[in-house]
């Protein structure tokens, strides 16, 4: 599974490349949900590497 990190700027670029939707914005940064699949897709189009696997 991936989670985001402190280094999101909320640009939104992982949401929409999640494959199983799994990824929403959160208070003050976009989080990951447990249907995560670790496809790693998030953390290819982050512009600041905030997705990482945990």
């Amino acid at each position: 599974m991936y989670v985001i990190g402190d280094a999101c700027i909320s640009c939104g670029a992982c949401e929409a490349e999640c494959p199983v939707g799994a990824i929403s914005a959160g208070d003050d940064k976009y989080v990951i949900s447990s249907e995560c699949i670790s496809c790693g897709a998030c953390a290819n189009v982050c512009p600041v590497g905030a997705p990482q696997p945990e």
